[in-house]
């Protein structure tokens, strides 16, 4: 190869071409330094009939700089990239961009500097120094950490260094991770999931691409079932990948796995230090790391040799990518199976009604769980009506459901109150003159979180500190706070049972895995009564005492006029609803609504699932809406409404007349101003058939706008506003 096409990471600039200078050995997927300018940057060599690219002189090509020593990107993966670009609209530099997610891991070798005890005890010992060395004991780390461990300041430390109790050693940071056992704990499988297992396993065996829906009810032990299949595909020495839809759930999810396999899995989440990063991404990249779980950008990190893909809770909407590329990384894992030749599971007691269709066309196989494992029934579901049994003034909870927690209480159980709405309450308002709080920088409401004192901004994050005084009319405690957040039902709680110990769990509070593993801790020890969560505890959660659920306010996911708000609202409940129950003590589950007669509460009731998804999917093939129909939505924002208006109509007006197509718009954005830009948007409704990327690509690429605006195309939308 004397030449060489480069994709870059600049999306803006797209493949240029390079000279190999001589002696200089690259292949496709090679990971190269290059001159841009005046700068030095990275690409990767790719295949020249892949993209167009203005043919340039041998003479006037500049030389490749160096190669940098990590394997080449493999050719499936750089077959993903190109897909991915292509089908979301994406450039392919931003989708590169998310395959060399770690900067730190193209670096060479690297080695850090940790101390360690001698066992030499200095002639002048302080009382920080003596609890320093027994608490650093035989423990290794960087000079921080110990620090960190001992509860001391860093100059202690030091001084323990200089005065000869530790020494300094060369660490090399990308020590290899130590391999999982598939035979560490087999668990006992009970028919149904060892006749699952079964078919996985034969799967993996066969190294060949299937898609499959593992459906089987909250409790039904589906995790079992899959961690079969990893135990076979590490047998055959293959990688294997796990997508969570949630950072909250990896830890719990760590050390669930370390239970089966010896050793807990390689993370990768945006929680990860820099160092934890890099040594995953050259473990992963070398074939080292066997089993790594993590969110949906693990789905583009260069596995070696994958063996099997398994997306859990496959019909969460967090695995749509909202921003940036704006892929759903359920259906990318699909994509990737069947590039890598492996077999894809994806396993959810709530199915989408994207994959159920593909089910019934006979693309994916279904392998159903009907029953709990042990023998543990599912819980009994009970609507309360709020307009014939309302909660008393000023609280939202209704009596039926407080008497139920005070008997679960009495018997020693636990208790999950459920409201999807994060901080105290959704608007703050001025009894006085009527002032309402709005984001400055979004059409939103500022959110009162009132263990925090703030007011927040959900979508932009701007936070301010709960005023004394109106700052319309400068009147002193008058400002009131309207609706309940979850933090509103916590302090109704602490009124009605003084003596229960309760938790709040939500994203402000479980931030970190390390967050969740101490909830799951004292959970599981027994130290909370009650929970007040939102849509973070309704998945993945095992809590064998946990034996009442009370969802709050049912109706607030039909609100907003969303194609899936029904759907959605039936998987979060159903999924809330399956953490009761789950050991040898019966479940019982509340479900406060003003419309107990709207067909998703009834079929939560009845426990009807086939019936409610049976209507739900006519309603949508009535409509040719997904997956009948395609959906893709183009919003326009910029920081004057004069420019976001005149590219919204020029986009509208230029709009292709196709048959089998339609173009709705455009129109404000329901969120019309989003972080201080104002927001139109066009919907492209189209047949199943139809390239509507093709079309949308050359509609789009032929128009001009001011370059202060953004044009941003969202294929196969979850998010309306």
């Amino acid at each position: 190869m004397t030449r060489a096409r480069v994709l870059l990471l600049n999306a803006a600039i797209g493949p240029l071409d390079y000279r190999v200078p001589h002696g200089m050995t690259v292949e496709h997927g090679s990971i190269v330094v290059v001159p841009l300018g005046p700068r030095k940057v990275v690409g990767v060599v790719w295949e020249d009939d892949r993209f167009e690219v203005e043919t340039v002189g041998d003479n006037r090509l500049r030389p490749l700089l160096s190669i940098l020593d990590v394997p080449p990107l493999r050719a499936p993966l750089r077959r993903l990239i190109e897909w991915t670009a292509d089908y979301y609209l994406a450039s392919p530099a931003a989708v590169l961009r998310m395959a060399l997610s770690s900067s730190a891991a193209l670096e060479g070798e690297r080695t850090v500097t940790e101390y360690r005890a001698t066992g030499h005890v200095p002639s002048r010992l302080t009382e920080k120094r003596t609890q320093a060395l027994e608490r650093i004991g035989a423990r290794q780390g960087l000079l921080r950490e110990l620090a960190l461990v001992a509860d001391v300041s860093d100059a202690i430390v030091r001084g323990l260094v200089k005065a000869g109790a530790l020494e300094a050693v060369e660490v090399d940071i990308d020590t290899p991770f130590p391999a999982p056992d598939p035979d560490f704990a087999p668990p006992e499988l009970s028919d149904a999931q060892d006749a699952a297992a079964s078919e996985l396993v034969e799967a993996v065996r066969a190294q060949d691409f299937q898609t499959f829906l593992l459906d089987g009810v909250t409790g039904s032990g589906k995790t079992e079932v899959y961690f079969e299949a990893i135990a076979h595909a590490l047998r055959m020495d293959k990688q294997v990948l796990i997508l969570l839809p949630e950072i909250a759930l990896t830890e719990p999810f760590l050390q669930r796995f370390e239970k089966r396999f010896g050793v807990a899995p390689v993370a990768w989440h945006s929680g990860l230090r820099q160092s934890e990063r890099r040594r995953a991404w050259r473990a992963i990249a070398s074939g080292q790391a066997k089993v790594i779980v993590g969110a949906r950008s693990a789905l583009f990190l260069p596995y070696a040799d994958p063996g099997l893909i398994v997306v859990d809770e496959a019909h969460e909407t967090s695995f749509k990518q909202e921003d940036g590329v704006h892929y759903h990384a359920r259906d990318v894992a699909v994509m990737r199976g069947l590039l890598e030749k492996c077999p894809v599971v994806l396993a959810s007691a709530t199915p989408a009604i994207e994959t159920r269709q593909q089910v019934e066309i006979g693309r994916y196989r279904e392998i159903k769980l009907p029953t709990r494992f042990g023998g543990a029934q599912l819980p009994q579901i009970e609507a309360i009506d709020m307009t014939r049994e309302p909660p008393e003034r000023g609280r939202w909870i209704a009596p039926k459901l407080v008497r139920a927690m005070e008997t679960v209480l009495e018997k020693g159980e636990q208790a999950l109150l459920f409201l999807n709405r994060r901080g105290y309450a959704p608007l703050t308002l001025c009894r006085h003159c009527g002032y309402r709080f709005q984001c400055p920088n979004c059409t939103a409401w500022m959110v009162e979180h009132r263990l925090t004192r703030r007011l927040a901004c959900h979508h932009c994050g701007h936070v301010i500190p709960t005023p004394r005084a109106c700052p319309e009319c400068k009147e002193e405690d008058a400002l009131v706070a309207c609706g309940p957040g979850v933090e509103r039902i916590a302090d109704e709680v602490a009124q009605l049972f003084p003596q229960a110990r309760t938790a709040v769990v939500t994203s402000d509070t479980l931030w970190s895995p390390a967050k969740a593993a101490e909830f799951v801790r004292s959970m599981e020890a027994g130290e909370i009564d009650i929970i007040v969560g939102t849509q973070l505890v309704t998945k993945g959660y095992h809590f064998p005492n946990l034996t009442l659920v009370g969802v709050i306010d049912a109706d607030l996911g039909l609100e907003g006029g969303d194609l899936r708000a029904s759907e959605r609202t039936f998987q979060q409940i159903a999924q809330v609803s399956g953490r009761a129950g789950r050991g040898e003590k019966p479940g019982h589950v509340f479900i406060q609504t003003r419309s107990p007669g709207t067909p998703v509460i009834k079929a939560l009731v009845n426990g009807d699932t086939e019936g409610f998804y049976a209507a739900e999917t006519q309603s949508r093939r009535r409509a040719q809406a997904p997956p009948f129909g395609r959906f893709a939505a183009i919003v326009i924002s910029s920081e004057t409404p004069e420019d976001a208006l005149e590219t919204a109509r020029l986009i509208g007006r230029t709009a292709p007349d196709v048959e089998g197509m339609s173009v709705y718009g455009p129109a404000p954005a329901p969120l019309a101003i989003l972080r201080g830009r104002h927001r139109h948007r066009l919907l492209v409704h189209a047949q199943r058939a139809l390239d509507v990327q093709t079309i949308i690509r050359e509609w789009l690429g032929a128009l001009k706008w001011p370059k202060s605006t953004r044009v941003s195309v969202d294929v196969d939308p979850y998010s309306f506003l």
